[in-house]
């Protein structure tokens, strides 16, 4: 049990990190230099109520499994909302904090959080982690957004599973952009192809939103990696500060943690800022999975999946359907351009459908220790799957898309 993510080699836990599923993306959340940066900036550490209890598990010098846990006495900033069951404790006099989270703070991305080197040092490090909590005697252990291995290890521990919807996009045409998998497809060739896949009225809406943006006199660029400037930078931090600000709240994430990731992995983030009459007044934050190459060549293979992921976003002005431009339909043309596999949007948002984000299913795993509250639990979530599931074949039937074709 380590007291900071930078008593981890970080060379180790990249390498273990990057045989998590190789089939799909490297995740840039679970990346050493992201949680180091968390840490070492103070935007998640004991002070903030997010106090690091890194688990590695070694053969020798071998490092073998290893989690990002954090003890919590708050539900900030983890998106797999547990209020209910909090107040529940609470009401009958008992702890429901400190609790333990294992998750990359601020981040509802799903991805790896076990990251071990084979399902058999998967399912110890689960174990491993509800002895601590047993020891330590905390009232619960959550596993937040976690991928299919994980929780596949999970399910074997005995832990409880609940399920969330996002949205996300895939940069492939229908029937391919409902599938549960990104299949080896022709991608969209341009933006207007890609509207041309989209039924009538939600193509209608997309052009008229954007067309309200363009009269408004805003346009976009792009930076990626070390051309965003140190000016840059700065103007993306003052409109996302003053965002959570006008909602009541300081921001999650300071300064100083974006300073370490433009200087340690740059790679790592794309911006889009908006100007009006040549002065900035919006941007938007992308993040981009590790592996992805930063050249322009689309016909470049690429074993591995290429993810963009929403992040942040803010505005000195309001603008209508500004909030769409920024955070959608700029990323999505950029995706299209640059050959990307898919956007995910971020946690929760039903109105993402409108710009042909399909619902999908995220996975949670818990262990409460009080048995009481354990069987309690257990039933609410059946219940709350039941409706999930329900929620979900809801949206299926509300494709953004045009009708499929009959086959001849």
């Amino acid at each position: 049990m380590l007291n900071s993510p930078l008593e981890v080699d970080a060379n180790a836990w990249n390498n273990l990190l990057a045989q998590q599923n190789p089939a799909g993306t490297l995740n840039p959340f679970m990346r050493h230099e992201y949680l180091a940066a968390m840490h070492a900036s103070g935007s998640a550490a004991a002070e903030t109520g997010w106090t690091p209890r890194f688990v590695a598990l070694y053969a020798g010098e071998t490092l073998m499994a290893a989690c990002a846990l954090y003890l919590k006495v708050h539900s900030y900033g983890e998106y797999v909302f547990d209020w209910a069951w909090a107040n529940a404790y609470q009401q009958h006099g008992l702890p429901y904090y400190p609790k333990a989270v294992v998750a990359p703070p601020f981040t509802p991305v799903p991805g790896p959080r076990l990251l071990a080197c084979d399902a058999a040092s998967r399912v110890t490090l689960v174990k491993a982690l509800m002895a601590w909590c047993e020891t330590e005697q905390l009232s619960s252990l959550h596993l937040l957004f976690a991928a299919d291995e994980d929780i596949a290890a999970c399910a074997e521990a005995g832990l409880l599973l609940r399920h969330t919807v996002q949205f996300h996009w895939k940069n492939v045409p229908p029937p391919l952009a409902t599938a549960s998998v990104t299949l080896p497809a022709e991608k969209f060739k341009n933006f207007d192809e890609f509207l041309a896949s989209l039924n009538q009225e939600k193509r209608k809406k997309i052009r008229q939103e954007r067309r309200k943006v363009a009269e408004a006199g805003v346009v976009f660029r792009w930076s990626r990696g070390v051309d965003i400037s140190a000016v840059d930078w700065d103007f993306f931090y003052r409109c996302y500060e003053r965002t959570y600000l006008e909602h009541g709240n300081a921001p999650y994430l300071n300064r100083d943690f974006f300073e370490r990731m433009a200087s340690s992995m740059p790679e790592n983030w794309l911006l889009f800022v908006g100007e009006r009459d040549g002065a900035p007044m919006a941007c938007s934050l992308i993040a981009l999975s590790a592996d992805a190459p930063t050249t322009d060549d689309r016909s470049m293979p690429s074993e591995t999946l290429k993810t963009a992921y929403g992040r942040y976003w803010g505005a000195l002005e309001r603008v209508d359907c500004l909030h769409f431009e920024a955070c959608y339909y700029q990323p999505l043309q950029w995706c299209i351009e640059h050959g990307f596999d898919s956007f995910e949007g971020g946690a929760q948002g039903e109105h993402k459908m409108a710009r042909a984000l399909l619902p999908v299913k995220t996975t949670s795993a818990h262990w409460l220790s009080h048995p009481s509250f354990a069987d309690a639990v257990e039933r609410f979530l059946e219940r709350e799957g039941q409706g999930i599931a329900n929620y979900m074949e809801d949206l299926e039937r509300r494709t953004p898309f045009k009708p499929s074709k009959p086959a001849a």
